[in-house]
């Protein structure tokens, strides 16, 4: 790609796998600062390493170790992720294109998202958490047939890769309103303290659905 078609919330592939553009920085060599959806991992690359990929209707992608479809025909709930689609936002909100945000309550016209944005209906397609029937897999640009049976083995026995908590992690609670985003501060054994005196299961924190990593400590 051209630096100067490179934006901010892009859906890239980089070494074959699917990212976005967390910032674009033309002063340095390594322009183009990439987070893997998959993981989270970030990156820094230049723009001539990257391909452009528009994200479609039921499409199906890897987030944050956890799968997700993005469905335009479905309305958003409390706790869901979603992705900015047709952003227009007001003067007082801050969200861009394919921003993924967090429900965090719902208004007649809209939502209201964890960062305190207004978003319309119009504006989002909700990240369904499975694989939803006549999906299509994006997670890998050119997926060879070793690819494609290794991720459908992946979906079949739910073995995805769940993510160690570190201190310093900041997670979610997804069923509580208001929001409640806390950071892990101790670990002991398969317990995970946050702030605010919650004391969590590791496998409720990163299992159960219950609570999303929002922030991680950077390695």
């Amino acid at each position: 790609m051209n630096l100067l078609n490179v934006r901010k919330g892009q859906f890239v592939y980089y070494h074959n796998k699917l990212h976005k553009v967390y910032s674009v920085n033309p002063f340095f060599r390594k322009s183009v600062h990439l987070i893997r959806l998959e993981d989270l991992e970030q990156q820094l690359v230049t723009a001539k390493e990257i391909t452009l990929y528009k994200p479609k209707h039921l499409d199906s992608f890897m987030f944050n170790y956890q799968r997700y479809t993005l469905h335009k025909d479905v309305k958003a709930n409390v706790g869901d992720y979603i992705l900015i689609i047709n952003p227009k936002p007001d003067s007082i909100d801050h969200h861009h294109l394919h921003a993924i945000e967090t429900v965090s309550s719902i208004e007649a016209n809209g939502v209201i998202s964890n960062k305190s944005n207004g978003i319309k209906h119009s504006e989002y397609w909700v990240m369904v958490p499975r694989l939803e029937e006549g999906a299509t897999i994006i997670d890998l640009a050119q997926p060879d047939a070793h690819e494609r049976s290794a991720q459908a083995k992946t979906q079949e026995h739910h073995s995805v890769p769940v993510y160690i908590p570190k201190i310093g992690d900041v997670f979610q609670k997804n069923n509580s309103d208001p929001m409640v985003q806390a950071m892990v501060v101790a670990i002991k054994g398969e317990t995970v303290y946050l702030g605010g005196d919650i004391e969590v299961h590791i496998d409720k924190l990163t299992k159960s659905g219950v609570w999303s990593l929002v922030a991680r400590v950077p390695l």
